[in-house]
């Protein structure tokens, strides 16, 4: 057996993600959020809010990605913004845009509003409305306009899988209309609601493979005018991502009741404590919380990861994702070819008629 490695020396997360509440206008049927959502009274109050981006410009983060559910429905959405940009953090907001006015707009770059990302669910309206579970995809294209009248910057983010994977092109070809400085193109992270709904939701070998060349054309064709980012979907690699840049590496997301956690899912894994907020400030939790430190290092991993070459490119894959497949959050993530239940994807792959139950958060 070879020897673990000491744990790496603590590096200083580069960005921090709010979830500032889980209420939200649509009902995606992609949707990451848990299932067992936040209620709205154990939501973070502003001034507990204001503490954390304090304490986390304290430690070196620099980004400040204000997410949820759906930001607006937060009424000092203005005065956490403000709080954000006070503490020298570059603020982010990720938004579905519905309710969101000129005014309101205003008022939010005013505070400090410094990016903003606005997610699509197709560009036919009737299959995004479909897949947003609401009305929305005409709200979002008037917004587009709206937000140009800004100094903010501006990311088109469209999540892809079977039900809209054949308007890549497209889709792209409008993204290229509204002229966003970011275009980023996810396939859907079977997570939450998205993993109720994945036997809708995973495209075929055809379309993935048809999906590949499409983006890379458009990615030369658009460099130096739209900065392409583009996710390609796990199910169908052959070694894993670095899930969030490594467990407890780069990233620290907050949820709505204050609970830490080193990625969007890690409550899906049992055993695990998150510290809360309220409780303790980030820095001992960056450092201290046995939550961030469970998968940090490579003690916790299989043989066939800790001698593996790849082992600092993707620290074992996802936790998460093993989990889920597996039953065991130490295994090796089956999207990697050396794991034993590679095989589980190859089933999950298989295409099935359209007509299924659609679960909704």
């Amino acid at each position: 057996m070879t020897q673990p490695t000491p744990s790496p020396v603590l590096s200083t997360p580069l960005s921090l993600i709010a979830e500032l509440t889980h209420r939200c206008p649509l009902h995606c049927l992609y949707c990451s959020n848990p299932i067992e959502m936040q209620k709205a009274e154990l939501e973070l109050a502003t001034e507990d809010w204001q503490r954390v981006f304090q304490q986390a410009a304290q430690m070196g983060v620099l980004h400040l990605h204000l997410t949820g559910g759906e930001p607006l429905a937060r009424k000092d959405l203005p005065q956490l913004i403000r709080a954000g940009r006070d503490a020298g953090l570059y603020v982010n907001m990720i938004t579905s845009g519905v309710g969101l006015t000129e005014e309101r707009l205003a008022t939010l770059v005013d505070a400090g509003l410094e990016h903003l990302q606005l997610s699509f669910q197709d560009i036919e309206e009737t299959s995004a409305n479909h897949i947003a579970g609401t009305r929305s995809h005409a709200i979002k294209l008037a917004l587009v306009p709206v937000l140009k009248k800004f100094h903010v910057a501006f990311t088109i983010n469209l999540v892809v899988h079977r039900m809209n994977l054949d308007h890549l092109e497209e889709f792209i070809a409008l993204a290229e209309q509204l002229q966003p400085d970011r275009l980023e193109i996810a396939h859907v992270q079977y997570y939450g609601w998205a993993l109720k709904n994945r036997a809708l939701l995973m495209p075929t070998a055809e379309q993935v493979e048809r999906s590949i060349p499409i983006v890379e054309a458009a990615r030369q064709r658009l460099r130096g005018k739209i900065h392409l980012e583009a996710v390609f979907p796990d199910y169908f690699g052959s070694f894993p991502k670095a899930c969030v840049g490594g467990w407890g590496r780069q990233m620290m997301l907050i949820d709505p009741a204050g609970l830490a956690l080193p990625c969007h899912s890690a409550a899906v894994i049992p055993g695990l404590k998150f510290d809360n907020v309220r409780d303790h400030d980030l820095r001992w939790i960056w450092q201290s919380s046995s939550a961030f430190n469970r998968f940090r290092g490579d003690a916790w991993m299989s043989d066939t990861c800790r001698t593996c070459e790849r082992k600092e490119r993707d620290f074992g894959g996802c936790r998460c994702q093993a989990f889920m497949l597996t039953g065991d959050p130490d295994a090796i993530d089956p999207v990697c070819s050396l794991s034993p239940d590679h095989g589980l994807l190859q089933t999950l792959r298989i295409s099935v008629p359209d007509v299924l139950p659609i679960w909704r958060g």
